[in-house]
């Protein structure tokens, strides 16, 4: 009996120790900032912001796809390359603010190899209707 008990308690802490240690090695993506505002955007126009990001995780990062939240925000990303830990990237994300008004909250989605899967990031802004100010919701 005594030895069975061992034997589960042996059990329990290597299952527990490699989960841990599987965790710890894993990759991680930390943003200098997760939301920028472009502020007032002009009707028509293109604006970009450059998202920095650290690989904070143990092992290399990958980023398999990023997708904006509709047609008008269009990612750039380092797709499939590996970015050791402790090293820097960077995501550009367009945004085509032609036939919209007033404000905005897009996102961009990134697909990457971290615990949870997924990160999103956002842009928001205020955009003026051609004739003057749009009103705001």
């Amino acid at each position: 009996m005594k030895k069975i008990v061992l034997g589960m308690l042996a059990a329990f802490v290597l299952t527990t120790a490699c989960k841990n240690e599987k965790k710890d090695n894993s990759a991680a993506i930390t943003f200098d900032e997760k939301e920028y505002n472009f502020g007032e955007i002009a009707p028509n126009s293109i604006s970009v912001h450059e998202f920095t990001f650290t690989n904070t995780g143990g092992s290399d990062l990958i980023i398999r796809d990023a997708k904006g939240s509709c047609g008008c925000t269009v990612p750039e990303f380092p797709k499939g390359e590996k970015i050791a830990p402790g090293q820097k990237g960077k995501i550009k994300v367009s945004f085509n603010s032609k036939g919209k008004r007033g404000d905005i909250r897009k996102s961009v989605t990134l697909l990457a190899n971290i615990d949870k899967g997924d990160e999103t990031i956002y842009i928001t802004g205020h955009i003026a209707d051609l004739n003057g100010e749009a009103p705001k919701n």
